[in-house]
């Protein structure tokens, strides 16, 4: 997993609220295991006509937000299913920040566990976020996860609170595979004094 400290990047304004995980990406792409490939279908049917073609006014079909990594969103973001192609489809168009001034928890916990940072905001902060995130090319917020701080375009700052655990894997880059094998050591060794004491084991 990719280690997160610091990002500056394009934030894309969708201030919408209960955005559930079936908005975020559709039933149909759920046929793959593979983390790679779900970009396409992200937020897939608002994203295009029934025909099959781009809908303009969808915000991260523009111009400005097309390579957005920043997603500045409504309440209740990720509710619904607990389905981990969500986070899988935001990381592989490039969205590594979600701002919000809620999360389910599930999808909540789920976006640490694929380097994705959520952030939750008071309400006033996110129409802040949302109002920089309207600028196009130019609504660029910087994130930085050591300090727990959004800054935006005119210099303005917003402190944000994170569980220490979750911050420390973020900046590391540990998922749970990461993790277990931060005690490979240990384990080779308990493995080894196991063998030993109960060789009939």
């Amino acid at each position: 997993m990719d280690k997160f400290n610091t990002l500056t990047g394009i934030a894309a304004p969708y201030p919408v609220i209960n955005i559930d995980t079936d908005m975020i990406i559709p039933k149909d792409y759920l046929k793959t295991i593979k983390r790679t490939g779900l970009g396409s279908g992200l937020f897939a049917e608002a994203r295009y006509l029934d025909d099959g073609s781009e809908n303009p006014d969808f915000m991260l079909n523009k111009p400005a937000y097309r390579h957005s990594q920043i997603l500045v969103a409504g309440d209740n973001f990720g509710c619904g299913s607990s389905r981990e192609h969500a986070p899988w489809a935001l990381l592989d168009f490039g969205i590594r920040c979600v701002i919000s001034t809620s999360f389910a928890d599930i999808f909540y916990n789920n976006c640490f566990k694929n380097g994705i940072l959520p952030i939750v905001v008071k309400p006033d902060e996110l129409e802040k976020l949302l109002d920089d995130a309207s600028r196009g090319s130019n609504a660029t917020l910087t994130v930085d996860l050591e300090t727990q701080e959004i800054k935006g375009p005119d210099g303005g700052t917003i402190k944000f609170e994170i569980d220490a655990f979750k911050k420390h894997c973020l900046l590391n880059g540990l998922d749970d595979i990461g993790l277990t094998l931060e005690k490979a050591s240990a384990i080779d060794a308990f493995e080894k004094k196991n063998a030993t004491t109960h060789p009939w084991a």
